[in-house]
């Protein structure tokens, strides 16, 4: 029999915040703060593939870095505005700036090495 046991310390709260059509204006484009729109669904496996990756990220650079979720399926206008085709898509926004957008799952070394250039 194999037990899975959290990691010592690790928290299971998500480290992101919820994101609709309505908020995104506020949420993401209005941030100071290097922003993450990660465009998502329930269904999809990559998407929650990545999200762990995702938490990771938005709990070591909590100062830095802002993740935010958007649903695809509940919120239809913030993808179709920045012509998302295929999730999970990335959209990453500076001072409401779009800096890169990253589709698919990535690694959490392959993303921090496309994000870290933006912190300066």
């Amino acid at each position: 029999m194999l037990l899975v046991m959290p990691v010592s310390g690790a928290s299971l709260k998500m480290a992101h915040i919820e994101v609709t059509d309505a908020t995104f204006q506020t949420e993401v484009l209005e941030s100071p703060m290097l922003t993450i729109a990660d465009l998502w669904a329930e269904w999809c496996a990559p998407c929650k593939r990545l999200a762990p990756v995702l938490d990771e990220i938005a709990s070591q650079y909590a100062s830095q870095i802002k993740v935010t979720t958007l649903d695809v399926d509940s919120n239809p206008n913030v993808p179709s505005q920045y012509g998302v085709m295929g999730i999970p898509t990335l959209l990453v926004f500076k001072n409401g700036d779009l800096l890169e957008t990253i589709v698919g799952y990535q690694p959490k070394e392959r993303l921090l090495g496309k994000l870290l250039p933006h912190l300066n």
